[in-house]
């Protein structure tokens, strides 16, 4: 066990070391606010919030309308990587940014435990 206290700046290092593959990751309120980021210093987390909860909310509408329970996650392919988004406790959300070359079930199953993490802190 680490003597480092678990916080969610920690968290999101973590999940970016422990895959080479993940590029960036941010917890943002499900209201679009940025709580916790690791991004470069190009990309404007305030608008990755932003839009984060755009599409956070889009999808949640879609779901509630064709009767498939409750958001779990978003999915979102381009040429050069993969945007997900996943729910962190009832608040929360982690959106993580990937290379295309990622093993996507290894990036869902660790970014699931994440957001476990998440939950408990917020």
């Amino acid at each position: 066990m680490s003597d480092t206290p678990e916080t969610l700046d920690v968290l999101l290092k973590k999940l970016l070391a422990a895959i080479p593959e993940v590029t960036a990751a941010a917890i943002v309120s499900v209201e679009g606010l940025p709580i916790s980021s690791a991004v470069s210093q190009d990309v404007d987390e305030t608008r990755i919030a932003a839009m984060t909860a755009a599409i956070l909310s889009l999808a949640e509408r879609a779901i509630h309308e064709m009767n498939k329970g409750d958001f779990e996650n978003i999915l979102v392919k381009g040429t050069e990587g993969y945007l997900l988004v996943l729910q962190a406790g009832r608040n929360a959300v982690l959106t993580v940014s990937t290379t295309s070359d990622i093993r996507l079930g290894l990036i869902l199953l660790d970014a699931k435990r994440t957001c476990d993490r998440i939950a408990k802190l917020i």
